[in-house]
């Protein structure tokens, strides 16, 4: 998931902007090179955490070779969470969700993980599955 993505995604269940993210491992493309016009993001910087208002200066050049590879995004507001399997956001609605792979996702991880998306986490969390 390319962090700038961070700028656009809100939950979609409660619509809440801007989500939190973890990183548990993230990808380099050394080889990219920005041809755009700084900034690139609009309201937040998701490789910084910050609103684009509050930075002086933005590191669009350093964010734009790297992506999530794998980790989670978290909804403060509703307390949501979705994985980030192999680069890509999987932002699926409840009923919609595999229960039996995210619990699995979240047993691989829950060391890297804050408790809130693994012991508190919906639609799923490990003291529900437990």
């Amino acid at each position: 998931m390319k962090y700038r993505l961070l700028d656009i995604l809100a939950c979609p269940i409660c619509k809440n902007f801007p989500l939190e993210h973890y990183v548990i491992e993230e990808s380099t493309y050394k080889d990219r090179v920005l041809e755009e016009e700084k900034p690139l993001c609009e309201l937040y910087c998701g490789y910084l955490g910050k609103k684009i208002k509050d930075l002086k200066e933005t590191p669009c050049e350093e964010c734009f070779k790297k992506e999530v590879k794998t980790g989670a995004l978290y909804c403060s507001n509703c307390g949501r969470w979705y994985p980030i399997i192999d680069e890509i956001p999987q932002m699926l609605p409840d009923e919609l969700r595999d229960k039996k792979s995210d619990i699995s996702f979240l047993e691989k991880y829950k060391d890297q993980l804050p408790g809130k998306i693994v012991l508190s986490g919906k639609p799923y969390n490990l003291k529900v599955s437990l």
